[in-house]
């Protein structure tokens, strides 16, 4: 066998494996719900886990089977239609904010078209030739990434839909939550100057939003060396701080009042003793753990309360690209921050995990950015509006997903995902 063919059979089983395991990953995360959980959306923000699966085999059917399967024929035309997210040059689409009301498909349907979709895919990659099978193997990256992305949609979603329930439903049961303490926080101080950050599309797989490499002017910053942990924010919470005008922004500080925010999502008061619902059913709060589930308004208002500020992407990006990825990620199966930390983890602790990290920085294109051509390049760019960065991943987030160039988007008042705050200021 010539050394071609050898390089060609190596990269259609590596991309016949990571498939696999990322299409069970999925299975894997939804094994211990009910009927009844795959239908409910509590809120437009969330959608139904059984869309969650259904559109990530939407995804490999409409840019992979139907460009390159002969006489490819749809699963079913209206699914077309039910499970198209937002891509409008591929057609119209169910609204999102209305996904909760489709009983039908059935999960068992859906189950049933994920499988079908599965084997499509299998058989396409075991029988393209070299060309087609480079192509196609591009395609296959970013549609398990963008399954990955879902995998996390699902943890979160399902979070939500649960805290709704007067019952408190457990996800996964655990028989005891984490109970070390969190380092001090101490601060490292970096000399700025011209960096340059990003990546270039030849360096590995990126997103398009994450290139190109591009120069930045940085004043000498410091960033905190952990993120804030929840006895740090209900400090800020007991000094009155959601009643303080003086330490929000306008917007900030307008949906306090009209959402009557007074704590983290995902907390509440009883008999005295702060609990907070997580993926594990409703647990005191641990005052060792990083604050979660708080929106980009909270975390600059804490910063401002502290004296400190928010990184910018890039600070952020410079401080953290030599540390080790590694981290609390969904591999663990904690489906929650934790207080821990790990010995080989640098000098920024836990720059990756447990908590998706705000940003001061507003989601804008890099310079000389081009998206994807054709349908995919609405997947990043159409959404450059309205929106600030989050950096590092969560406990939600798989740790063969993340890395130091990734950005993560989110509008300012959303707190339903695992998001934190790491401080920063500006060094003497």
């Amino acid at each position: 066998m010539s050394q071609t063919s050898l390089q060609v059979n190596k990269l259609r089983e590596q991309v016949l494996q990571s498939f696999k395991k990322t299409r069970l990953m999925t299975n894997q995360l939804v094994e211990t719900l009910e009927t009844e959980d795959y239908t409910i959306q509590a809120i437009p923000d969330v959608s139904p886990p059984k869309w969650h699966m259904a559109h990530t085999t939407w995804f490999y059917e409409t840019f992979i089977l139907k460009a390159y399967k002969e006489n490819y024929i749809s699963y079913h035309k209206e699914f077309d239609y039910l499970f198209n997210s937002y891509y409008e040059s591929v057609g119209s689409y169910f609204p999102r904010s209305s996904r909760g009301l489709l009983s039908r498909p059935s999960i068992d349907k859906v189950r049933n078209y994920r499988r079908d979709v599965d084997e499509e895919i299998v058989s396409l990659l075991t029988n393209l030739d070299e060309k087609k099978l480079k192509e196609v193997a591009k395609l296959i990256e970013i549609g398990l990434n963008h399954e990955q992305q879902h995998q996390e949609l699902i943890l979160t979603d399902v979070k939500y839909n649960f805290s709704i329930n007067p019952l408190k439903p457990v996800y996964r049961e655990r028989d005891t939550m984490n109970s070390d303490e969190s380092s001090p926080m101490d601060w490292v101080s970096f000399d700025g100057g011209l960096v340059e950050v990003g990546v270039n599309e030849e360096d590995g797989f990126s997103f398009d939003n994450e290139r190109p490499v591009h120069k930045v002017w940085l004043e000498p910053f410091k960033l905190a060396t952990r993120t804030v942990t929840n006895g740090e924010y209900l400090a800020f919470m007991e000094d009155g701080a959601y009643g303080r005008p003086e330490f929000w922004l306008s917007d900030g500080w307008a949906t306090v009042n009209d959402q009557g925010w007074k704590s983290p999502l995902h907390w509440e008061k009883k008999d005295g003793e702060w609990f907070q619902f997580t993926l594990h059913g409703l647990v005191p709060v641990n005052l060792n753990e990083p604050v979660t589930h708080v929106s980009y308004y909270e975390a600059e208002a804490y910063a401002s309360w502290a004296g400190k500020r928010l990184p910018s992407e890039t600070e952020w990006e410079v401080a953290v690209r030599d540390q080790p990825i590694s981290g609390n990620f969904v591999e663990d199966a904690n489906y929650h921050p934790i207080a821990s930390l790990k010995e080989d983890e640098g000098q920024i602790k836990k720059a990756y995990g447990d908590v998706w990290e705000w940003t001061k920085s507003p989601y804008m294109p890099y310079p000389g950015n081009k998206p994807l051509d054709g349908a995919l390049g609405e997947y990043n760019a159409k959404f450059m509006s309205s929106q600030m960065i989050l950096r590092g991943g969560s406990c939600a987030t798989s740790q063969t997903h993340i890395r130091a160039s990734y950005r993560n988007f989110f509008g300012p008042d959303k707190r339903w995902q695992f998001t934190g705050i790491r401080l920063a200021g500006d060094a003497k």
